[in-house]
């Protein structure tokens, strides 16, 4: 496996439009929405390649928008980048979400995708180890702060009785957990697709735990307020591209599959399409506002009240904007 290191270093993507590029029915936009730009971050793992696909698949000059793009490792780094108003949009889990609007009012104005069946705890092959138990005094590398890190460190592993102490927490960005696993400086990693079935197609690792097991990881899209109070027409247009690309990830799977494996290959993975495809079919893309979403995320607020990484219970009703989903959806 070889991998570049240079592929991700903030990027910029800006595509082109004017007025004119406002399709029928948007009647409701704004000229000077026609020129929003919006600061877009997503992560370069499997969690952010819906939104990657959304930014190439140009549904959003269609509607009159730009993109300016930000790649992080992980979803927590985009967080951190919206609370400092470095960024507007970007997609992380739950407890993300949750620290965001605790630190800087971060809001969700839909929720994307869910992505529990992509994150695991994997070991070391030559281990053997087939219990999680049995990682007990060995290096588990992790990418701290991010949501799967604290949902595996806060709740799955000591529901297989680790806790913390019982392990060596090794801190590093998801995509260099492979190497440290190659070279044997880790004994297990928490980690994402595709990362995950790259490192079982290769004879590295062994996935011992799924997270779907305990948590479905809904993926929200999170905006700044600052973002949503000054430009809502053009929060709404970007929605209505989102619906856009539920539809090719429906109709047109091949399509999609094709623009997300080659951005991987373009960053040195040598991965091969069946190993891709393992790791997409974890992902499943829907965005919109599902009705369970307040017992849900009140869980996890609880969890990280008590780990004091934040401070207070949030109104969930200013948490979760679904009012802007709701116009995409009905046209209006």
């Amino acid at each position: 496996m070889t991998i570049k290191r240079d592929g991700l270093t903030r990027r910029h993507v800006l595509a082109a439009t004017g007025a004119t590029a406002l399709t029928a029915g948007f009647g409701g936009i704004a000229a000077a929405q026609a020129t929003t730009t919006i600061r877009q971050g997503y992560q370069t793992n499997i969690w952010g390649m819906p939104t990657y696909y959304l930014m190439k698949s140009g549904y959003l000059e269609k509607r009159g928008l730009k993109t300016e793009d930000f790649a992080v490792p992980s979803g927590n780094l985009t967080m951190q980048q919206m609370v400092a108003r470095q960024v507007d949009m970007g997609t992380y889990a739950g407890p993300s979400l949750l620290i965001g609007h605790d630190k800087g009012g971060l809001v969700a104005i839909a929720q994307i995708e869910t992505v529990g069946a992509t994150g695991a705890l994997v070991v070391r092959k030559d281990l053997g180890i087939t219990k999680v138990s049995d990682l007990k005094g060995k290096k588990i590398a992790n990418q701290t702060g991010s949501s799967i890190g604290n949902i595996f460190v806060d709740q799955v592993l000591p529901a297989n009785g680790l806790k913390k102490g019982d392990f060596q927490e090794v801190r590093m960005n998801v995509d260099n957990m492979i190497a440290a696993m190659t070279a044997k400086t880790v004994d297990a990693m928490v980690n994402i697709e595709p990362y995950n079935a790259i490192t079982e197609a290769e004879g590295i690792g062994t996935i011992v735990v799924n997270l779907e097991k305990y948590d479905n990881v809904p993926v929200f899209m999170a905006a700044t307020p600052d973002f949503v109070e000054k430009h809502p027409d053009a929060v709404v247009a970007y929605l209505k591209a989102w619906l856009d690309v539920k539809r090719d990830f429906k109709e047109n799977p091949k399509k999609v599959s094709d623009v997300i494996y080659s951005f991987f290959t373009s960053k040195g993975y040598t991965m091969k399409p069946e190993t891709f495809a393992t790791a997409m079919g974890r992902v499943t893309v829907d965005p919109g506002f599902p009705k369970d979403l307040v017992p849900y995320m009140t869980k996890h607020a609880e969890v990280l009240l008590q780990e004091k990484k934040i401070s207070a219970i949030p109104d969930f009703k200013k948490v979760l904007r679904t009012d802007f989903m709701d116009k995409a959806q009905s046209g209006s």
